[in-house]
């Protein structure tokens, strides 16, 4: 048994039904969970009875898939985690919302709102969103090329933080007696005029619990890393291998020290899909069930459409057709979730058919025990490829309940997960510290 002073952290991802794109045909939840508060908090209390940091819901601004098939729809995420914030009394709520179809006021406000109803457990998950549907929805006929949108997605990021910060901690003086509310002092205009956006300022939200929400980023391209080692507090990464979890982990925290920041106070969290039954037999066949749903051609052309390459160009007994694939920095898509794949497929010499049954939704998976799930997390942790994970169970609810009741316990064994909430915001659960707003930095070293 190994131990260790330093303590993991352990996100819930609620994708849908689960990870496996077939999770709804085992009819756990009513074919309307996706609109039901009462589905997503009981996943929520259940990640909260396991002291999880925070439950994560993705979103994409456009209805996508064939929904004669397959789950379609979903809730606004501040609006529902708004919601599961009231129901629970500790975990982290993580919306995600893109920069490219959002305005950096609007969105400063809702978070911070969010931040202040829930006690300071809220954070945004930041993405640029490369979906020509999404970008349909908004007045464009397709999706901005990848530096445009991580161009416009530094700047967002940039005018959200100085909105969050636009308000000091000590502003509200609050003296009934004098007739003083606030300090006018400690309020600041931010006259922003950058290349895409120009925002005068202040928020009219006051300085939130946290000092700001807790930034996440999800992307491993170049511009993803670049604007996740600059601003991010967590970042939610895509590595398969151990080898390439390592050399990331590295490459973060050094492009953290970089920009003159604390690389401590930057978490690499990798995603895992975990498929979970007492023996291992038991969850192979578990995950078997669920592909058969779906079928040969559709999991291979799940392959297919991220490389790409059209399914029937595909052998789906051979591997790759490395020599069609081209560089990932010209892939429309998410690079990340493409280079991870494909790493994978390298080093393993994996045939389209075995690659189709080793990744759920872009991520690494692992189809065992308990204990199988508890010495990865440990292994990836102890080594150094990961501050924490975010975990994307098969189903729910099932697999958020065997998560926490058979391998939290684990964990906790081992000495690498809390027994219980040592604070009351996310950035507590994390080990962030309460950022100082920049104009306070700002009077400081002027009256220094």
């Amino acid at each position: 048994m190994s131990s260790s002073k330093r303590q993991m952290s352990i996100g819930m991802n609620i994708l849908g039904f689960g990870a496996h794109s077939a999770a709804w045909r085992e009819a756990e939840a009513p074919a309307g969970a996706l609109t039901d508060l009462d589905y997503f908090s009981h996943i929520a209390r259940v990640s909260e009875r396991g002291t999880l940091d925070a439950i994560f819901l993705a979103d994409g601004p456009a209805l996508a898939g064939d929904v004669s098939r397959q789950p379609s729809g979903r809730l606004e995420p501040t609006v529902l985690l708004t919601a599961i914030a009231l129901a629970t009394q500790h975990i982290g709520v993580i919306a995600t919302a893109s920069s490219t179809f959002n305005d950096p006021y609007n969105l400063a406000r809702r978070l911070a709102s969010v931040d202040h109803l829930s006690g300071g457990r809220a954070a945004w998950n930041v993405v640029t969103t490369y979906n020509d549907a999404a970008a349909q929805n908004f007045g464009q006929a397709g999706s901005a090329l990848h530096a445009e949108r991580y161009g416009r997605a530094e700047e967002f990021v940039e005018v959200v933080q100085k909105l969050w910060d636009s308000w000091e901690d000590d502003a509200i003086v609050g003296d009934a007696a004098r007739g003083v509310f606030a300090d006018p002092a400690k309020v600041h205009t931010i006259d922003h005029v950058g290349q895409h956006f120009s925002v005068r300022g202040p928020l009219n939200v006051s300085r939130s619990p946290q000092g700001r929400p807790v930034i996440v980023q999800a992307g491993s391209s170049e511009g993803g890393k670049t604007l996740g080692s600059r601003y991010a507090d967590a970042i939610f990464t895509t590595q398969t291998t151990l080898a390439d979890g390592l050399a990331f982990y590295q490459e973060m925290k050094n492009r953290a020290r970089a920009w003159g920041r604390n690389p401590e106070h930057l978490k690499i969290m990798p995603g895992l899909s975990t498929v979970i039954g007492s023996t291992e037999a038991e969850a192979q066949a578990r995950f078997d069930r669920l592909n058969a749903y779906l079928g040969e051609s559709t999991l291979a052309q799940q392959i297919a459409f991220r490389i790409g390459i059209p399914l029937d160009e595909l052998d789906l007994d051979a591997e790759l057709p490395w020599q069609r694939i081209g560089p990932v920095s010209e892939f429309k898509g998410s690079h990340g979730f493409l280079e991870a794949q494909l790493n994978l497929a390298r080093r393993e010499k994996l045939s389209v058919r075995e690659l189709s049954r080793r990744i759920l939704v872009g991520h690494r998976l692992i189809v065992g025990t308990p204990e199988q799930v508890a010495d990865s997390l440990e292994q990836w942790f102890l080594a150094g490829a990961a501050d924490g994970f975010n975990i994307m169970p098969d189903m729910f609810p099932s697999g958020v309940e065997v998560f926490v009741d058979e391998v939290v316990p684990l964990l906790r064994k081992r000495g690498v997960f809390r027994h219980e909430y040592a604070g009351s915001t996310l950035r507590d659960h994390l080990g962030l510290p309460h950022p100082r707003s920049q104009y306070e930095r700002t009077n400081q070293a002027v009256s220094a």
